[in-house]
């Protein structure tokens, strides 16, 4: 039976402990026998989780050189970083070929132990620059559920735990088995997109106060209709190379760059607010065409306009009928 270590350390996020404890639990092979031998084990027999209560844990860091995956939860942003020990026994048990995965910010603590010099990985997006700043040989991608890279896999938030562990149990032990844990845990086996799909995209932001401020929110207001280089460029009164390079100086991004980004968030705007079609959508935001936005969209966001609409329309978005 495969051996699993959920490696729970102080300021344990509670859900991210539990969902991988959860899925393996739940993985059973034809016949009925358990896939998964699961266990808590811990530096210290109490820990204290993220939530204002503590845990009583029975094994301990030996459990990990026995495991053939150690799945190793998220901590509060509060968690000091993590004991020597630790970090040993997660050397060691790389060292010995174990699988070793991490759940959201978990990655941090992979990363502290030096596992992921030189990978790729991933985490929650709201940590992913901290992640890419503090650990520059990690090559970060914050916008996937999961990054696998044979030995070593990073998730992104706790529910990507879900996706990660559904994963690896195909890998285990094959489709059907997988499928089956994905019933069990009210989840499809597979899902569309990548984290982008759920990261706020905030509006572009135009520089108060700057030169560029009363060009950025005429943009803003007519990004239904075709806008240039020259156009902006004109309404500034500089030059199209002037204004490009003031452009790049304040905003740090071109101003193509800048309009599709705006154009994008419009279009999220509209897809969570409305029940408008695709296609006004696409005239709304300023697309060319529906080809074109379709495009765009899942290129940035990692999903279709209406997977995106499917996951986060308003319910009390503007129904069909009031279409005008």
């Amino acid at each position: 039976m495969h051996s699993v270590a959920i490696l729970a350390l102080d300021d344990v996020v509670p859900f991210d402990m539990a969902a991988p404890m959860q899925v393996f639990d739940w993985t059973h092979l034809p016949d009925g026998r358990p896939g998964y031998r699961v266990r808590l084990c811990a530096e210290s027999p109490e820990v204290r989780a993220d939530g204002g209560f503590s845990l009583r844990v029975e094994h301990g860091l030996d459990v990990l050189a026995e495991a053939d995956t150690v799945v190793v939860p998220g901590r509060s942003p509060a968690a000091g970083p993590p004991s020597p020990r630790v970090l040993a026994a997660l050397r060691d048990a790389a060292a010995a070929g174990t699988r070793i995965a991490s759940v959201c910010v978990g990655a941090f603590v992979l990363a502290e132990a030096g596992l992921l010099d030189g990978l790729r990985a991933t985490t929650h997006w709201v940590a992913a620059d901290e992640l890419a700043r503090r650990f520059p040989a990690v090559e970060v991608q914050p916008d996937v559920l999961y990054v696998d890279n044979g030995q070593i896999l990073t998730s992104a938030g706790a529910a990507a735990a879900l996706d990660m562990c559904l994963h690896m149990i195909r890998r285990d032990l094959g489709s059907a088995v997988a499928a089956h844990a994905a019933r069990m845990s009210v989840m499809p086996l597979e899902r569309e997109g990548g984290q982008a799909q759920f990261i706020v995209h905030d509006h572009p932001p135009v520089p108060r106060g700057s030169t560029l401020e009363p060009v950025l929110e005429w943009v803003e207001d007519n990004l239904a209709h075709e806008i240039t280089l020259g156009a902006m460029a004109a309404r500034s009164g500089m030059s199209e190379r002037t204004f490009s390079r003031r452009f790049r100086e304040q905003t740090g991004s071109t101003p193509l760059q800048w309009l599709l980004r705006a154009r994008v968030r419009r279009a999220q705007y509209l897809l969570e607010n409305t029940a408008h079609p695709v296609e006004r959508i696409a005239r709304q935001a300023g697309f060319g065409s529906p080809t074109a936005f379709r495009e765009r969209f899942r290129r940035v966001v990692g999903t279709t306009p209406q997977s995106y609409r499917a996951a986060f329309h308003a319910k009390d978005a503007v129904p069909a009928a009031a279409r005008s």
